[in-house]
């Protein structure tokens, strides 16, 4: 019976990101990347700050915004794509993304990631996506267990891991080829009961 779970679990989460719902927490609202939004990506996704620590590389245009974002309207609707646009509640400006980078419904775990515009670091914004984001994995979907990685230097995504409850389990040296250059990237995760602890209250 678990393995028949498991076997369909991609299944579920495509078809649930086919139409991804809109989710909100105290300030924050995660909804679908939509065509209104190039002018926001665009202003952060330009920053070679931003992309220091990331695989992709910085938006060399608005078209190129543009295109990317068009081209995601077609991957959500094979539910192929995982990711929410961030979105403060107070003024509707999309400040960044989070969602799921990668499912692994045989051993029933995901990896998630997020991005937040440099203009709102260090506000909790990415705590409180990625707490949200969270939820959604562990009572929506019942994995067992959620990644993420942060290439090495990236100490405030590190902290963002922590915040939400997450472990560093290691160190993988040279783990990727990004830019012409091996990374160092370090592992964090959370697994179902010490989440459903922690909401708990528990330790």
């Amino acid at each position: 019976m678990i393995k028949e779970y498991f076997s369909g679990l991609l299944s579920e989460v495509k078809r649930y990101f086919s139409k991804i719902p809109t989710l909100e927490t105290d300030r924050l609202v995660l909804r679908k990347i939509k065509m209104c939004d190039v002018d926001d990506m665009y202003e952060y996704s330009k920053l070679a700050d931003v992309t220091k620590y990331l695989l992709w590389s910085p938006h060399p245009d608005k078209y190129y915004t543009s295109a990317y974002i068009r081209s995601l309207q077609g991957r959500y609707r094979r539910g192929d794509f995982f990711d929410w646009a961030v979105v403060l509640k107070d003024s509707g400006k999309m400040i960044g993304t989070c969602g799921l980078t990668s499912v692994d419904p045989d051993n029933n775990f995901c990896e998630i990631g997020y991005v937040i515009s440099p203009a709102y670091q260090n506000k909790g914004y990415a705590t409180e996506a990625v707490s949200r984001v969270l939820e959604i994995c562990f009572d929506r979907f019942g994995f067992h267990r959620v990644e993420a990685m942060h290439i090495e230097g990236n100490d405030a995504s590190a902290k963002v891991m922590i915040k939400c409850g997450m472990k560093k389990e290691g160190t993988l040296r040279d783990h990727i080829f990004s830019k012409n250059e091996y990374k160092t990237v370090s592992v964090y995760s959370i697994l179902a009961n010490e989440y459903h602890s922690k909401r708990r209250g528990g330790d």
